[in-house]
């Protein structure tokens, strides 16, 4: 058999489900395939891919190639569109099973259906290694998914769960041999830039395991996450184990185990409680964008609500430059565009000040949060990003914060706002005029 492992979001070689049946071959080809869509600007004015994920995820992908020529293969980075490259690479070494993780997202969907299309007879198979639970072990079906997350959590935890070893999937300890080719397009992807300040984050899946084992076991971190995890900018506060996450260099059941082995040989609290709780969160918005689909990216969500909003371009630009009249959603924004990383409380903040008092579609903000975080992930962004909208999975509707009120709970001594010039010297007002706007008379 020979088979071509697509690589997408699943960059380890733990708990990959998908990895160890693409071992069952007498010829492997892997390949990750560079999309030159993801760096092309699109409607909503952004770019797929910006240079903070871009860098983590070349870091990423030099990370697995290191580790797969341990066993005897090597990775095929292709740039391209999947659409031409793998079925250009199936026909040229007689590939007769294409593999892959299971995918969230209309154009991973739609890119999955055209190449069936175009290999009639080629066998396709996807695994399920993104979550914590395959969709069989759910407690319910994917069409009854609840409405709610609380509703989702108390079905999920009633079910008997997993514990130790159970909870992992077995690292592939040998791989068959790649067939003879020649040297893959690579050098054809953009330039990696170089970080503009000190970057915290290092791809690839030792990275990622390294900081399970110091955030958990080595710092016991995880007994106090629920009293820090607010914080705006402290590097200790949370875990930051999202970008190893997002792009699959960490498995969330990996963080499961060890939640529970920390607890069994440790403590057990309200705080190591509260990871699994934000790991439920995560699982509930992957199995959300599944079943929901296109209306991920709809401006009246999956609720189908109805909410009036415009497209001010003064406003948008002023809040991507952090220039606006809030000193804390400025800093947030700044640090954001700065590292490629802001905390989630910050998040909340900054995309709260979009929706509600810049009044824009929260499709840019977004689409913004695609382009520059290291940790995107479709199914959690727009599912936030819908929740906080009013137009998703919060049964309370549009949510709002008080952004003076946060700024003295979160930062009460400006630390922060003055670390990331949050004190925009000519802010940007919600109404300004222009040569876009209606003349004075």
């Amino acid at each position: 058999m020979h088979t071509l492992y697509w690589f997408t979001r699943d960059l380890r070689l733990h708990d990959n489900a998908a990895l160890l049946a693409a071992a069952r071959s007498d010829i492997l080809l892997c390949v990750f395939v560079v999309d030159p869509r993801w760096f092309t600007q699109h409607q909503w004015q952004c770019r797929p891919m910006g240079q903070h994920r871009w860098r983590f995820l070349w870091q990423s992908l030099v990370a697995l190639e290191r580790q797969l020529r341990t066993m005897g293969q090597r990775l095929h980075i292709a740039w391209g569109d999947p659409e031409t490259v793998l079925p250009a690479l199936a026909r040229a070494h007689g590939i007769q099973r294409i593999i892959r993780s299971r995918l969230p997202g209309t154009d991973e969907a739609r890119q999955w259906h055209a190449l069936r299309e175009q290999l009639p007879g080629v066998s396709f198979q996807e695994f399920e290694t993104l979550g914590l639970y395959t969709e069989g072990q759910l407690p319910m079906a994917l069409g009854d998914l609840p409405d709610t997350f609380s509703k989702f959590r108390k079905q999920v935890e009633k079910q008997e769960q997993p514990s130790g070893d159970a909870l992992r999937i077995r690292t592939v300890s040998a791989l068959p041999p790649p067939p003879g080719f020649a040297d893959d397009n690579r050098g054809e992807c953009p330039a990696i830039p170089e970080p503009g300040q000190p970057t915290a984050f290092t791809g690839g899946e030792e990275a990622a395991l390294a900081q399970l084992n110091t955030f958990i076991f080595e710092q016991h971190r995880i007994a106090t996450y629920k009293q820090t995890r607010n914080a705006l900018d402290d590097w200790g506060s949370s875990s930051k184990f999202s970008p190893w996450l997002a792009n699959g260099s960490l498995s969330a059941r990996e963080v499961a185990a060890a939640i529970e082995q920390y607890e069994r040989e440790h403590t057990r609290n309200e705080s190591t409680y509260w990871l699994w709780f934000e790991l439920l969160w995560r699982e509930y918005f992957l199995w959300y964008a599944f079943r929901h689909g296109s209306l991920l990216f709809r401006r009246d969500g999956v609720q189908r609500k109805r909410r009036p909003v415009t497209f001010y371009g003064h406003r948008f630009k002023a809040w991507c430059e952090g220039n606006t009249q809030y000193p804390i959603v400025n800093a947030a924004v700044n640090q954001l565009r700065q590292t490629g990383y802001i905390s989630n409380r910050a998040r909340q903040l900054v995309a709260s000040c979009l929706v509600n008092e810049l009044e824009l579609d929260w499709r840019y903000g977004a689409a913004w949060f695609e382009q520059q975080l290291v940790d995107y992930d479709v199914a959690s962004n727009y599912g936030n990003w819908q929740y906080l909208a009013g137009v998703g999975a919060d049964p309370l509707g549009l949510r709002q914060f008080n952004l003076d009120k946060q700024a003295q709970q979160y930062d009460p001594d400006g630390v922060f706002v003055q670390q990331w010039r949050g004190e925009a010297p000519q802010p940007v007002g919600l109404h300004t005029v222009d040569a876009a706007d209606w003349p004075i008379l």
